[in-house]
């Protein structure tokens, strides 16, 4: 095992890394920018382990920074909003998050924070820019269902940031194998207010928006296209919502 993978691991490198990352985003997330944030709620009663959270993705470091400073906020319990980041003293490192293996290895950044618990994986399907098509790797599943074991994993299902991308099924077969408690996410303006890949600023002034809803309702005796096609529906990312974007952008053209 490489020495950040074991790093990443040990509860102290994760709360440094956590202050150090959490202390140079807070002021994007709330100075520069607008953050609402709703049904944090939903993460009251949640169990330490077997929790899969899954939602849209739009940046490759700002969402999940985001998430990271709510579920430490939680732990302070705040409802709803950040406030003051002295949460980043004792932050909640019970979490694991995916991620492109490529991505994590390409910059200072990615690497530092790769120790905050990045599970890496290989895309199937794209690797250097380039459209490719492989075999799932049975270890990315293997440390996935581990860390599930243990904590709660952030999962992206589409695996890129284009808005309204088809699902993968590896998320499918997470949930079908590990049938942990699923809480979709949806989130917004992240793609405005901040690069794809870093945290410098694309706009300022941005109103970024996180929304937990309930935890999913799953038969988890049902195909995996069926569970991925509900997970899409539950993260705003399907057809349906798709078609309804479509028809609000063009009403809006018409006024």
């Amino acid at each position: 095992m490489k020495l950040v993978d074991r790093l990443k691991h040990i509860r102290l490198i994760r709360s440094i890394v956590y202050c150090v990352v959490g202390a140079i985003s807070y002021p994007g997330l709330t100075w520069f920018n607008k953050i609402k944030i709703e049904g944090t709620e939903n993460l009251r009663n949640l169990p330490n382990r077997n929790v899969l959270f899954v939602s849209n993705h739009q940046t490759y470091f700002a969402d999940v920074i985001t998430f990271l400073h709510i579920f430490c906020a939680v732990k302070w319990r705040k409802q709803n909003r950040l406030g003051v980041p002295y949460y980043l003293l004792n932050p909640f490192t019970n979490v694991y998050f995916v991620a492109a293996e490529e991505t994590m290895n390409g910059s200072l950044l990615s690497r530092l924070f790769k120790m905050a618990g990045a599970l890496t994986v290989k895309r199937t399907w794209r690797a250097e820019g380039k459209e490719i098509a492989r075999e799932r790797d049975e270890s990315d599943t293997q440390k996935i269902d581990q860390a599930l074991n243990r904590s709660w994993v952030i999962t992206f299902p589409q695996g890129t940031t284009k808005p309204f991308a088809p699902g993968r099924r590896g998320t499918a077969h997470i949930i079908k194998n590990n049938q942990p408690i699923v809480v979709p996410v949806v989130i917004n303006g992240f793609w405005r207010a901040f690069s794809k890949t870093g945290l410098s600023f694309k706009k300022t002034g941005s109103r970024l928006s996180i929304r937990f809803k309930e935890p999913m309702i799953i038969d988890y005796t049902k195909p995996v296209e069926e569970i991925l096609d509900q997970v899409m529906e539950a993260i705003e990312q399907s057809k349906n919502y798709m078609l309804k974007s479509k028809h609000h952008f063009m009403n809006l053209l018409d006024k």
